[in-house]
């Protein structure tokens, strides 16, 4: 991959990358490291990334990898001296607020901190399946790659993700 492919796939994939990170860490200094980081190894592996085939995924696989190595330093660290954990961060959900009313709006944040509420308590397996299939828009396939597990896997991960939502929806939204 030239520099140039490289500066268009940050232009035009910059965003998903960032929106990803930030629910993948549930906090933006996190998210704001992971992104840097996954861009910077990037940069690094530039010469292995291909242009033709799919370069978000890539760079989603990056992240992720550089995601579940932090985790596993932080629990090594943890292990020898506990560290008090940050606080989780939320951002204000935006909708279009000129075309809903305030009940509206009241109501969509309710839902969507629902659903956020939801997929943060899944388990870390179907949760990075959950946000890489409904988030990024990636194909079980694309995700099994990214991953590197088997596209069974993917889908067994995403049904039982769907079922433990499900489960706990149904249990907010109707007692």
């Amino acid at each position: 991959m030239t520099k140039q492919e490289l500066e268009m796939c940050i232009d035009k994939y910059g965003r998903d990358i960032y929106s990803f990170c930030k629910h993948l860490t549930n906090n933006t200094p996190e998210a704001d490291d992971l992104y840097q980081d996954t861009f910077l190894t990037a940069v690094k592996l530039k010469e292995q990334i291909e242009y033709a085939n799919n370069p978000k995924s890539y760079f989603l696989s990056i992240a992720l990898r550089i995601w579940n190595n932090k985790k596993r330093k932080f629990a090594w660290r943890k292990r020898i001296a506990d560290v008090q954990p940050i606080a989780d961060e939320r951002d204000a959900y935006m909708s279009k607020a000129a075309e809903l009313s305030p009940e509206e709006r009241i109501t969509n944040q309710e839902k969507a901190e629902a659903i956020r509420t939801a997929v943060n308590r899944l388990p870390e397996k179907l949760k990075i399946v959950v946000l890489l299939f409904y988030m990024e828009d990636l194909s079980t396939a694309q995700i099994a790659e990214t991953m590197n597990i088997p596209t069974g896997t993917v889908l067994s991960r995403l049904y039982q993700a769907r079922k433990t939502l499900k489960k706990d929806l149904e249990d907010i939204y109707y007692g």
